[in-house]
């Protein structure tokens, strides 16, 4: 049960991204081009859209699409064979590049915007309390991110709602 949670609330940030996304894009963009740049959202292709000026062009999506897909499928590969053939404490040490590429995706937009700086490094700070602290030793670290990602995530939205362009305040 824990691991289909974990699955879900992990899978709902492409929810989140694409509902983040189709506020940048024309609202007469027809139904297959969303449809198409929905499929392709992925962590990467979501940080580099996210960060472009005005609104998303799809073309703009399916070229990255176009190089991010087939290199992902190659990088998996060359991780599986790689991973069964070079010692074990190496591709233990690789391990930490995957930390380097979500940092590559959170970094230049903390630098941009003092909340998000803010919500990153609570997010630090609770991620080490819960793996530092005794109380939290009863609960699974499974548990832990799904606790942190809701609580934080849940918190952020309440406290700093993004404004709709042209929206007036009451």
């Amino acid at each position: 049960l824990e691991v289909m949670v974990m699955e879900a609330i992990a899978n709902a940030r492409y929810l989140l991204m694409s509902c983040a996304l189709s506020q940048k894009v024309d609202p007469a963009l027809p139904l297959r081009h969303r449809m198409l740049m929905g499929l392709w959202i992925t962590d990467e292709i979501f940080g580099v859209s996210v960060s472009v000026e005005g609104r998303l062009n799809p073309y703009y999506v399916y070229g990255m699409a176009a190089v991010a897909t087939p290199g992902w499928a190659l990088g998996t590969l060359t991780g599986v064979v790689l991973g069964n053939v070079l010692p074990a404490r190496v591709v233990s040490a690789l391990s930490v590049g995957l930390f380097g590429m979500f940092m590559s995706i959170f970094v230049p937009p903390a630098k941009q915007n003092r909340v998000i700086a803010a919500l990153v490094v609570v997010s630090f700070a609770a991620s080490w309390a819960f793996s530092a602290l005794s109380w939290f030793d009863g609960i699974s670290s499974g548990m832990k991110i799904i606790i942190l990602t809701v609580v934080i995530s849940l918190g952020a939205a309440l406290l700093f709602p993004v404004k709709e362009e042209g929206a007036h305040e009451a």
